[in-house]
């Protein structure tokens, strides 16, 4: 079975073929940041096609596709995607992408999606209750549960980065105050770092994203300004690690499960470090002493939302 999967993300978009569990074609597409819902729609379009293109194949040679989108997915529609242009009140992803593609369409959360392609393929092979973080533009989680992926009542299970940690703490991009996304999120963190510049705290994190020619703090900005020395970003790097350890433990005390599995572009571009700080804040947290969970690098990069993606497209094939 051949499908496509495309992932959403704040900054990019991820799109993949999978022939069997082989990738067989990809492509890359900035997530448009003007334009609104309609831009979205025609980029994850276009994303669907050159995926296909590359791995010499027709959209209409494919059985299906799949999409991991940010927010609360039900039945094909899509809201509360607070850092995607127009995806805030919902609307019929599905649908849009449906009629003109002219196949079967599979939607997620995005990072629902990547539990999915980590439990199969990536990190979390070989347990059946698991927990995937992913850290970047954003902060999400995704659950996998007796081996499936949970998707809660609502379609809102998992949203790890909008445990409230500190009461009536920093605003979070959703709009209320203190969430994990608040203090973990790459983009809370850069408006952070802007705060305290503007209040004469200085940080090299703009001068490196002038030197990158970036219009945003990427996560290899946030890594290059940590390795440089600077203690703005290693103050809140720091502070990002134990808030995000606090939500993990959160959610292991209630579950119990078996493995956590932490990606997303922050994670990956500081790697084994950031995961050993948060490991070290997490297992105090934990209820069941000797902590019995294991936190372990994603496997899967960048691609994992889109591949966890086209294996979900299966389902609707």
């Amino acid at each position: 079975m051949r499908t496509v999967g495309i992932d959403l993300g704040g900054t990019n978009i991820y799109s993949v073929v999978l022939d069997g569990d082989t990738v067989v074609g990809r492509a890359k597409r900035k997530t448009p940041g003007k334009g609104g819902r309609d831009r979205v729609v025609e980029a994850l379009l276009d994303a669907a096609h050159e995926a296909a293109a590359s791995a010499g194949l027709d959209i209409g040679q494919l059985d299906a596709v799949g999409v991991g989108s940010p927010g609360v997915v039900i039945d094909g529609t899509v809201g509360g995607g607070a850092n995607v242009p127009g995806f805030d009140e919902r609307f019929d992803l599905g649908g849009l992408l449906r009629d003109p593609l002219g196949r079967p369409v599979r939607i997620a959360n995005d990072v629902t999606a990547g539990a999915v392609g980590e439990h199969r393929l990536g990190g979390g092979r070989g347990v059946d209750d698991l927990l995937c973080v992913f850290a970047g533009t954003g902060v999400g989680g995704g659950l996998i549960l007796r081996g499936r992926p949970f998707e809660g009542s609502h379609g809102g299970a998992g949203e790890l980065g909008h445990l409230i940690v500190r009461q009536g703490g920093e605003v979070c991009p959703c709009g209320r105050r203190g969430c994990v996304e608040a203090y973990a999120g790459r983009r809370a963190m850069e408006l952070a770092a802007e705060r305290g510049r503007a209040a004469g705290t200085p940080t090299l994190l703009f001068d490196v994203m002038a030197d990158k020619g970036k219009p945003r703090a990427t996560s290899g900005v946030f890594r290059t300004a940590f390795e440089s020395g600077d203690r703005v970003v290693a103050d809140l790097l720091e502070e990002a690690a134990q808030v995000l350890a606090a939500g993990i433990a959160s959610a292991v005390n209630l579950l119990d499960l078996e493995r956590v599995v932490l990606g997303g572009g922050l994670a990956d571009q500081l790697g084994a470090p950031f995961r050993r700080w948060v490991d070290a804040a997490l297992q105090p947290l934990l209820f069941l002493q000797p902590p019995r969970i294991e936190l372990v690098a994603a496997e899967l990069g960048d691609e994992g939302g889109a591949i966890g993606a086209a294996l979900l497209a299966r389902e609707v094939a």
